[in-house]
């Protein structure tokens, strides 16, 4: 049995991650969960998948959890309770699947200890790409992509050589406004962002989509992962879905992966590999898919996807400020205290009063976040 432990259990990552072990219930042994907040789900995956520890956000949380699960599971809080989690069972996988930066120091913490990472949160690369890439060579650590892009990216380079490849492509569907003009957005709601029209993921990563941040963020992550240049990536809107991302090669030619958008493939996938086992999702069909259709990214329309190539290709700690300024100004919309497009207006303010710190150690970006947020917040 395959052992893993999951960070960030009860959100959109972490339960269909727990859908794809009940699938292969005898193939795997769920060592670690953690969640924020929502200890009722909790309670639940304790008893279903029975693991040896859990942690939550605060020690209220984790007294009051301690009260309704076997005394045979352990229970830790907070961010030690985070890396606990992350380094301190006996999986020799860790879906890193929580929100936001808050997942550094465990991911960090995991491969120091030999943990091979299925890689959902973005952030750790996001924000310290050369700190998390060089541990992890170091260690012989495998960062196993789960985001549907880079996982397609992924499997379009296995077995090919770096050299030969030209250029990758990440599709983007466009988010929830992507039929809207920049006039149009002056006025929408939360519940307007919040309906993606394709795929199903927590509120934090669908605001993102429909600012296209969070292609932006990918941008930034597959630089890292794939040792990739950044004029040697690209954008590209494709409303369906259906083509996750594309490797194009010297010869001219071109590998991409297909698959409908359904989260627990990548996320299979990566727990799996290299192996590919069957699954219960439904299977493309191309006949009923229809036409496809892809159009040039607009970066005046798109300005964030424009800030986060500007940050990565700055380095240092831009690409922590870009990030820390989004995740607060995405907070501060969806509890309504800012419109929509006023979102990238904090973002492109922050990054105009950024100072930026080239070859950053763990301490510097931490301090860094924590001073992008105090501004973001004030903006």
């Amino acid at each position: 049995m395959k052992k893993i432990s999951i960070l960030g259990s009860t959100g959109s990552i972490g339960t269909q991650t727990l859908d794809v072990v009940s699938t292969h219930k005898d193939e795997f042994q769920v060592e670690g969960l953690t969640a924020g907040t929502n200890i009722d789900l909790l309670i639940q995956q304790v008893h279903e998948y029975k693991p040896r520890k859990v942690s939550v956000a605060t020690k209220e949380l984790a007294d009051r959890i301690k009260l309704q699960i076997p005394a045979t599971t352990q229970v830790y809080y907070g961010e030690d309770g985070l890396v606990e989690i992350a380094a301190g069972t006996d999986a020799e996988m860790v879906v890193t699947a929580v929100m936001g930066s808050v997942g550094l120091r465990s991911t960090l913490a995991a491969i120091e200890a030999g943990k091979h990472i299925g890689l959902a949160n973005k952030e750790p690369l996001v924000t310290a790409g050369h700190l998390v890439t060089s541990l992890a060579k170091n260690r012989g650590v495998q960062l196993l992509p789960i985001d549907s892009e880079h996982s397609a990216i992924f499997q379009c380079m296995n077995g090919e050589r770096r050299n030969d490849v030209a250029g990758i492509t990440i599709t983007a569907s466009g988010g929830s406004f992507r039929n809207l003009s920049r006039d149009e957005l002056v006025n929408v709601t939360v519940e307007d962002a919040l309906k993606h029209p394709n795929w199903s993921m927590g509120a934090k990563i669908t605001i993102d989509s429909a600012t296209m941040v969070n292609k932006g963020l990918e941008v930034i992550e597959a630089h890292w992962l794939f040792d990739m240049p950044y004029n040697q990536i690209n954008v590209l809107l494709h409303p369906e879905s259906i083509i996750h991302s594309y490797v194009e090669f010297c010869d001219s030619s071109i590998i991409a992966q297909l698959g409908n958008p359904d989260m627990r493939v990548p996320i299979q996938y990566a727990l799996t590999y290299p192996e590919r086992w069957k699954s219960p999702t439904q299977r493309l069909s191309l006949t009923e898919a229809g036409s496809l259709h892809f159009k040039e990214m607009d970066y005046d329309r798109f300005p964030c996807l424009r800030l986060a190539f500007e940050c990565g290709r700055m380095g240092g700690t831009a690409t922590t400020a870009f990030n820390a300024a989004n995740e607060v100004a995405v907070a501060r919309f969806l509890n309504r205290e800012i419109s929509f497009l006023h979102i990238e207006e904090v973002i492109q303010r922050v990054l105009d009063q950024h100072v930026n710190l080239a070859s950053p150690d763990l301490g510097a970006i931490e301090e860094c976040d924590l001073h992008t947020r105090k501004l973001a917040l004030r903006l």
